[in-house]
């Protein structure tokens, strides 16, 4: 890593630390630098203001869902494996400090500017990623969905009700045995109602 990306970095968490504890309206580039043990300058020369630094960690934090959703279909694997396995892409957001301290402090703006949240909506695929494959399964017999959107909706809610919003009101980050026990149980809640008759595992999940 080049010095300038550490000092990028060193911005990047001290800022996150600003606008978490302090609020957007409340955060300074000045403490900003002095968090991140670099010159106003060093950080003006990275970022040309406040707004910008902070649509950069909003950008970062899609960037990591987009990311985690790029996983292939893979119609080898039993429904309850791939289902488990795609909730996991979620999941492993979850169990990752850095992930829950970036998107405790984002979701805190989007609560005070709802067209903060509108926006990151817009760029995220995850719900896409999810419908896509509740509509590949539905297609293959796997599943008997009607409104893949809707199914994908289910399952995400599942998950994020009781391994992510908990966590992020709380301030913790969730076990790693917590969230598979909560992906598992929601796999299984989606089987009992769209299960389409087919093998639903290998039994190695």
């Amino acid at each position: 890593m080049s010095i300038s990306d550490t000092k990028r970095k060193q911005i990047f968490e001290a800022a996150i630390a600003e606008f978490q504890e302090k609020g957007y309206a409340g955060s300074s580039m000045d403490r900003i630098s002095e968090r991140a043990n670099v010159s106003k300058r060093t950080v003006y020369n990275h970022f040309e203001s406040k707004d910008v630094l902070f649509q950069a960690i909003n950008q970062l934090l899609v960037d990591q869902i987009n990311m985690a959703m790029e996983l292939h279909y893979d119609p080898a694997l039993p429904i309850r494996d791939a289902m488990i396995r795609l909730g996991w892409a979620e999941g492993e957001l979850f169990v990752n400090p850095c992930f829950m301290n970036l998107a405790r402090m984002i979701i805190s703006e989007t609560i005070r500017d709802p067209a903060l949240a509108a926006d990151m909506d817009d760029r995220m695929t995850k719900m896409t990623a999810f419908a896509d494959f509740m509509k590949r399964a539905a297609s293959e017999g796997k599943l008997a969905i009607d409104n893949p959107h809707l199914a994908a909706e289910q399952f995400l809610g599942m998950i994020k009700s009781r391994a992510f919003y908990p966590s992020i009101y709380s301030g913790r980050v969730p076990e790693r045995a917590e969230v598979r026990r909560i992906i598992e149980e929601s796999v299984d809640l989606m089987l009992a109602r769209y299960g389409g008759g087919q093998p639903q595992s290998s039994g190695t999940a």
